[in-house]
């Protein structure tokens, strides 16, 4: 298990750097041949990713790995991939990297979706109107581009998914759509998410 300060989404891209001793086993353990290249993904809901002792999350993503280029001074840079979502079953002792029982956590079955991704539609809008309005107010000239919504899966899941990793959200509300039960929960939990970005910019725009 790698506890990080982000939260990686299933089908999302993962850089790394790797210098830590502990993850630097993990790394070497992953590829050693004799199992899968991957492992699981938290955030850290407080603490720090170097040292140990951070409190974790309990709803996690797999990371496949890549690609894995060493670099000098037992140093690692990996490219990975975010794969199934899963769920923390019962954390055991590090040793020397955090490891943990797990098992994979699909959707449950959802219902139609259709008007929760047409109103996030509207809710994204209309916080990039305002946030592009604070920008101008503060003389930023390259206000934050808007949140592509277009070309999004048919899948419900996979579709779900992509919006979280293209909204302006943070670990936190990531981390609430990660861990609802399924598309349609997860749906109301970035607009709610993207609710409460509204009226921040908002009470910043009085």
């Amino acid at each position: 298990m790698f506890p990080l300060g982000a939260v990686l989404l299933p089908g999302e891209s993962l850089s790394l750097q790797i210098f830590e001793p502990r993850y630097v086993a993990l790394v070497r353990d992953c590829t050693d041949g004799r199992r899968e290249p991957e492992f699981g993904v938290v955030l850290i809901a407080r603490g720090h990713e170097v040292g140990g002792g951070e409190v974790r999350t309990q709803v996690g993503t797999v990371a496949r790995i890549t690609e894995v280029i060493e670099l000098p001074g037992e140093r690692y840079r990996l490219r990975c991939k975010g794969t199934d979502r899963i769920r923390i079953e019962k954390w055991l002792a590090d040793a020397p990297y955090p490891q943990a029982e797990a098992e994979t956590w699909p959707d449950d079955p959802g219902t139609d979706d259709s008007a929760l991704l047409a109103g996030l539609r509207e809710r994204a809008d209309r916080l990039h109107t305002l946030t592009a309005q604070f920008a101008r107010r503060n003389g930023i000239r390259r206000p934050p581009p808007s949140a592509s919504l277009d070309d999004l899966s048919d899948d419900p899941t996979t579709r779900s998914y992509e919006l979280a990793a293209r909204l302006p959200i943070g670990p936190t509300d990531r981390q609430a759509a990660l861990s609802a039960p399924n598309a349609h929960g997860r749906l109301a939990a970035l607009s709610a998410s993207v609710d409460d970005a509204i009226a921040m910019m908002e009470f910043r725009l009085l």
